[in-house]
C-alpha cells in the first residue's frame, strides 16, 4: 500500500471516528445527572481522575479536546452542559 492510500484509509478512519462519537453525543441526549452549576475546571478535577490519570491541558488540542469531550461524556455519564464546561476549561487552559 502506498503512503498516499495509507493516508486516505487513515483519513477514513479518523472521520469515521468522529462521526460515530457525535452520533454518539446526539443519541445520548439526555443521559446524565443533572446539569451542574459547578464550573468547568471544578468538574473535570471531580470526574476525570476518577479512573485515569488526567492530562494537562496543553496535551491536547482544541479540536482533540471536542472529540475526547463527546467520548467521555458518554463513558463517564456526564450532561452535555457539564461536559462543555469541562471542555471549554481545557480549552482555555490550553
Amino acid at each position: 500500500m502506498s503512503s498516499r492510500t495509507a493516508h486516505r484509509v487513515n483519513t477514513l478512519i479518523a472521520w469515521f471516528f468522529i462521526v460515530s462519537m457525535i452520533g454518539l453525543f446526539v443519541f445520548a441526549g439526555c443521559a446524565g445527572t443533572q446539569n451542574s452549576s459547578k464550573p468547568g475546571a471544578q468538574l473535570w478535577g471531580e470526574n476525570c481522575g476518577r479512573c485515569h490519570n488526567v492530562r494537562p491541558p496543553a496535551s491536547l488540542t482544541d479540536e482533540e479536546w471536542e472529540v475526547a469531550g463527546l467520548h467521555m461524556r458518554t463513558r463517564a455519564n456526564l450532561t452535555g452542559d457539564d461536559a462543555a464546561k469541562i471542555v471549554e476549561f481545557l480549552q482555555m487552559a490550553n
